[in-house]
């Protein structure tokens, strides 16, 4: 809650929610995942030992990052940034994401929103993006000012970001395109009909499984959460509300549905990470699957239970 993270950000038009949505649930599910996960990294790493195994031999992948970073050690004379000043840029962009969604926006007269011309929407819809945009934009310049002799090539700093940007920019708006034309197909009222029968009674059940299913067919969770929202995102909103749910809870049951089946063996972070570490699947998806996969799932289960039980928090 309250990070500019592509999947806490996607539901936010489709919800008319914030950045902060549900922060108790969302808190607790991270400290879950994160005692879950250490606790199984921890036992594997424990009877590892036991066998008498290290870390073995640096492969190329590894000589190569040792290689760049002691590279980019020796570049520079410059002392490192205090924890405290490094630090700064993180906590500036949550608690201005924090002040312009919860205080600032919500007070400004955005009646013009409601004009054709501008989209014909609301501040509900927009203010949790111009939140996130100005926080980020205040985090950038921060840090800027802040390692300023530490980035003698500001220039090629900022378009290696800029540059960087692109790819999940586009590949977010291709699978916003890809799920409108799924949605517009005859075959895609079985589907919808079929997703939206599980558990009638509960919309947080079906949109759990629905996100986690397209999450797991395309191996990106915000490509899955995108296509779900695309198609099903007003249907699901329309369903909460009849049921009584409030719209962050949905953005909060969405946001950590989409971090469960994402981490399928075929997902393009699986395999970077596989790639950079000098790994193959065989030796090391297991670990992945029950920290990326099985953990998350577990604890969805439970948000969903609590979502269920006691509503947004």
């Amino acid at each position: 809650p309250g990070t500019p993270a592509i999947q806490n950000a996607i539901p936010m038009p489709y919800f008319g929610t914030t950045p902060f949505a549900a922060p108790g649930l969302g808190l607790l599910a991270g400290l879950l995942m994160l005692v879950l996960g250490l606790a199984w990294l921890s036992h594997r790493a424990r009877h590892a030992a036991a066998r008498g195994e290290t870390y073995g031999e640096d492969g190329p992948a590894q000589a190569a990052v040792g290689e760049a970073v002691a590279s980019s050690s020796a570049s520079t004379d410059v002392p490192p940034l205090p924890v405290t000043l490094a630090l700064a840029p993180i906590v500036t962009v949550v608690a201005l994401n924090y002040l312009m969604a919860e205080i600032v926006l919500p007070r400004v007269d955005a009646g013009y929103l409601a004009q054709a011309l501008y989209g014909a929407v609301g501040m509900d819809a927009v203010r949790g993006v111009w939140s996130i945009i100005v926080a980020l934009t205040a985090g950038v310049l921060l840090l800027i000012v802040l390692a300023w002799r530490r980035l003698p090539a500001l220039g090629d700093t900022l378009d290696a970001g800029a540059t960087s940007a692109v790819a999940p920019i586009f590949n977010t708006a291709s699978q916003v395109g890809y799920g409108a034309v799924i949605a517009s197909l005859a075959g895609f009222t079985l589907i919808r009909d079929a997703v939206l029968g599980i558990a009638p009674g509960n919309p947080l059940v079906s949109l759990s499984i629905s996100v986690n299913v397209l999450a797991g067919i395309t191996g990106s969770a915000s490509g899955g959460m995108s296509i779900a929202l695309q198609t099903l995102g007003s249907t699901y909103l329309a369903m909460a509300q009849a049921a009584g749910i409030h719209p962050d809870l949905l953005h909060r049951v969405t946001a950590i549905a989409t971090g469960g089946l994402d981490a399928l063996p075929h997902n393009g972070a699986v395999i970077t990470l596989l790639s950079i570490c000098g790994l193959t699947h065989r030796q090391s998806y297991l670990d992945i699957f029950v920290v990326a996969v099985v953990v998350p799932v577990v604890v969805l289960v439970a948000v969903v239970w609590l979502g269920s039980t006691y509503g947004s928090f």
